[in-house]
């Protein structure tokens, strides 16, 4: 079988994008399309203002309207789940979307002709709607993990998440996740070894190209953030919670700094942390040499940003896989990465040998991160050459048709 007819369950799918899960959902959705294959999406309807139905460049997306059962669920809730509080209707939310998305990819199969060939639920966010679904239609089901609570919370985290990603790892036929990282990490927690497959995930090399970018462009973007011809612009992007090591990052400052004044900092994404490393900018002295913006931006202006800097930095605790990793390699840019714990950055960055395009290094440790980064400044091109490998490799290994074409043959494991 060569074309076949596809089911997503993607809590996030295009207006609705948080994160990594959003963006992989939004290329493979296209990329399977544009090679023959029939693709239909259920997804969040936020705030029940998106259309129950649409047709998204090809991709038939249902958006159910979402109902309000968090008094329901309540009465026979347990603790933990009583424990989220506020939080307790976003579990209701999830709970909702997915039971009513199988239910109505129930109501679609086999009808007019419309026969659908394999499920893929991403995240505990739709594995439920995907174990509903396959019980129902008896359609082969992958568990799509890209990350899971016991990462995301560094050790923490809600024991009914881990109760349902556990489950959704027996019940599927196939569990795909998204770097040998993550393949350990699963093998850790109970999933069946020989379910797992590992696809990494990628990124569009033509878009994600710094000759695309004018150098007015980018003049402009420096000039924002008072960065001179002569300094050199280290970035991070990313949420500003503990996981992304934001914090530790300006910690390790100071010591680059000494060592080379001329570096500044950007640190661009929104979270709770934002307050926390605005006092820590304050209490080292670097407020010319870090400037925080907790802002959102869109794709172009991140694409921008990539492009103004030297140094790419991502000090992540915990990465399954790390699409802004890759995203930084394919414009061309030498990047400093976690390569502890759970981390597929450190799959995509080669640190040392004829291949090297950027540096591994501790991310618990500021100064391991300060030394890493310094590893680059003091290279007479500042990591330039490390930049072109970087891309090279995203071109030879991390194309969106290589990651779909992996995944489609996932799928015909399953589909005769």
């Amino acid at each position: 079988m060569n074309n076949m007819n596809i089911v997503h369950f993607s809590w996030e799918f295009p207006p609705v994008i948080y994160g990594g899960l959003g963006t992989f959902a939004t290329e493979i959705t296209q990329k399977q399309i544009s090679l023959g294959n029939k693709v239909t999406v259920f997804s969040l309807n936020n705030e029940n203002k998106l259309k129950i139905h649409d047709n998204w460049n090809g991709i038939e997306v249902y958006r159910p309207k979402t109902l309000d059962l968090s008094k329901t669920l309540a009465i026979f809730s347990n603790n933990e789940l009583h424990s989220w509080g506020q939080h307790f209707k976003f579990f209701a939310d999830v709970v909702s979307y997915n039971m009513l998305s199988a239910s109505q990819l129930s109501n679609l199969h086999n009808k007019n002709g419309n026969s659908y060939d394999i499920i893929d639920a991403h995240d505990w966010l739709g594995i439920l709607g995907g174990m509903s679904a396959k019980k129902e239609l008896n359609l082969p089901l992958v568990f799509h993990v890209h990350s899971t609570e016991i990462g995301r919370s560094v050790g923490g985290g809600s024991d009914t998440i881990k109760d349902i990603e556990f489950e959704g790892g027996q019940t599927a036929d196939i569990v795909i996740t998204v770097s040998y990282a993550m393949n350990d990490e699963l093998k850790k927690i109970g999933f069946p070894s020989e379910k797992i497959r590992v696809c990494w995930n990628g990124v569009d090399s033509k878009k994600y190209d710094i000759d695309r970018i004018s150098k007015n462009d980018i003049k402009n973007l420096r000039d924002r953030y008072r960065i001179k011809d002569n300094e050199t612009m280290l970035f991070f992007i990313g949420r500003l919670v503990t996981v992304k090591g934001a914090d530790k990052l300006v910690h390790a400052m100071p010591s680059v700094v000494e060592e080379f004044p001329n570096a500044k900092l950007v640190i661009l994404g929104i979270g709770d942390m934002a307050e926390d490393i605005r006092n820590l900018i304050g209490k080292y002295g670097l407020e010319n040499n870090v400037i925080l913006r907790d802002e959102f931006v869109d794709e172009d202006e991140r694409i921008l940003h990539y492009a103004a800097s030297d140094v790419v930095i991502l000090p992540s605790l915990y990465e399954p896989f790390g699409i802004v990793c890759t995203e930084g390699m394919s414009m061309g840019k030498p990047v400093v990465v976690s390569a502890r714990g759970t981390n597929g950055m450190r799959e995509q960055i080669v640190a040392s040998g004829k291949d090297q395009c950027g540096i591994h290094i501790n991310p618990f440790d500021p100064n391991d991160i300060a030394w890493g980064i310094k590893q680059i400044l003091q290279l007479d091109d500042k990591g330039k050459q490390m930049g072109e490998k970087a891309r090279k490799r995203v071109i030879e290994n991390f194309s969106w048709e290589t990651i779909t074409n992996r995944t489609l043959e996932i799928y015909k494991e399953l589909v005769k």
